[in-house]
């Protein structure tokens, strides 16, 4: 890879267009609520929790104070997430300032001391790697680019755990000698790529430079990624279409084109959509197999990011944006709040969908 001219990449700006016409206040009324509803819920909680003495035995707010709520680590952090984009995107919303109070509750300097106080402790060397952690810098990124004065102070107070994420990702990643291939939070395609939006937005070229070369290592050779494998029953992110999604981040329009021709050669040219069925969810209470919901939209969000960066003439563009909208479609459908093993995290992928998270355009 011409890493210098990938490089060159970093001018174009990870950034969001405006949402949709059909997605208002109203629409975004519904995901916000069902953060709110979770992010300082407590219980049920499912701990990653590495015990070195009896001390350790505690609840999860005393544990990780800032993010301990919507059942799981990583669940609060994106639940965080969704708060500060929706509160952004929509400031005059009815729920902006209970989105504004549940931030400001959460990210306080004595909580994100605490926080890092726990992620450095003996055992925690995994600890939320990859999915957590680049949830965790994806957050940063949303508050660094909100244009808010209180946005402003909860990045600065942020930052000491934004850096020890960084840093833990920093010194792992020369470390991976093969990528992490699944469709759940191990996998190293969807984590890379919000890692690397995270990097291009904080201008952290060293950081930027190091996933690039991972990323030619891993996954610049690939060809015929077994699609037809897909999904597993536990899957809520594609390891197929994920990597293609990371590609676009790194590649030229040109080399993607190409590079995609030989790594998903069953991707018509005829505008069909079925080529690539949504998953269906036989028990939406159980929450490994909620996952599939799940997988339903961020394949919506990875088949538009794929299709905006293959050059406009690409017949193949039409095939994708058809199989994006009938994953949106079954994605949205599915995100309701009736059973909380879906209800605490889906709404942070619905958002990252219908606002165009994660969409690159050139300044």
């Amino acid at each position: 890879m011409n890493l210098p001219l990938l490089m060159g990449l970093t001018a174009m700006i990870t950034t969001s267009p405006p949402p949709p016409a059909d997605f208002n206040a109203e629409a975004a009324t519904r995901f916000a609520e069902l953060a709110l509803t979770c992010v300082h819920q407590e219980y049920p909680n499912k701990i990653a929790h590495v015990l070195n003495a009896d001390t350790d035995v505690r609840p999860p707010r005393e544990l990780t104070p800032a993010f301990y709520g919507c059942y799981d680590w990583h669940s609060a952090v994106h639940g965080h997430w969704l708060l500060a984009r929706l509160a952004r995107t929509f400031p005059e919303a009815a729920f902006a300032p209970r989105a504004r109070a549940a931030l400001a509750r959460s990210l306080t300097p004595a909580n994100i001391t605490a926080e890092v106080a726990y992620l450095s402790a003996p055992g925690r060397v995994s600890f939320e790697r990859p999915y957590g952690l680049a949830w965790l810098l994806q957050l940063s990124a949303e508050l660094r680019e909100w244009d808010d004065p209180q946005a402003r102070e909860w990045a600065a107070t942020l930052k000491p755990l934004e850096q020890a994420a960084a840093q833990r990702i920093r010194e792992w990643v020369p470390k991976l000698t093969r990528p992490i291939r699944v469709g759940e939070h191990d996998q190293t395609a969807f984590a890379f790529g919000l890692i690397l939006d995270w990097a291009r937005q904080a201008k952290d070229g060293a950081m930027e430079q190091l996933l690039m070369e991972r990323v030619e290592t891993f996954y610049g050779k690939d060809q015929r990624g077994p699609l037809a494998y897909e999904p597993s029953g536990h899957d809520f992110l594609s390891p197929c279409i994920a990597e293609a999604d990371l590609m676009r981040r790194v590649l030229p329009p040109a080399r993607f084109a190409t590079w995609l021709r030989g790594f998903l050669p069953e991707l018509p040219s005829n505008g069909s959509a079925a080529w690539l069925e949504p998953a269906v969810v036989s028990d939406p209470g159980d929450p490994k197999l909620a996952h599939l919901d799940g997988l339903n939209l961020s394949r919506a969000w990875m088949l538009e990011g794929i299709a905006s960066a293959l050059p406009t003439s690409d017949k193949r563009v039409g095939s994708l944006r058809a199989a994006a909208k009938r994953h949106r479609e079954a994605g949205l459908r599915s995100v309701t709040g009736a059973h909380y093993e879906g209800g605490h995290w889906l709404g942070s992928f619905a958002v990252y969908l219908v606002t165009g998270r994660g969409l690159t355009r050139t300044p």
